[in-house]
């Protein structure tokens, strides 16, 4: 059984779209655009301090209140969406 061009292209394309769905829980290196450690050692404290701790923690519950915030916009849209198939 031999596929047809155009069904290839579309397969091609569903399995590429499904591919970038499935990545969209991968948590970033960091989404406030800058990186945890420098932000932390310009604030003055020492690796392995417990300011230096207390301020990855801090970072890592912004991040993770960003991402929950991400999701429940995402997930209010779907909804807004299937109650309201007729407006825009």
């Amino acid at each position: 059984m031999r596929l047809a061009p155009t069904s290839l292209i579309a397969l091609t394309l569903a399995a590429t779209l499904l591919g970038a769905c499935a990545r969209r829980s991968d948590v970033p290196m960091s989404s406030m655009g800058d990186d945890d450690d420098a932000v932390c050692r310009a604030n003055g404290v020492a690796v392995g301090s417990p300011e230096y701790s207390a301020c990855r923690k801090d970072r890592d519950v912004q991040r993770s209140n960003a991402i929950a915030r991400a999701d429940r916009k995402q997930r209010d849209l779907g909804e807004y969406m299937l109650n309201n198939p007729n407006r825009p």
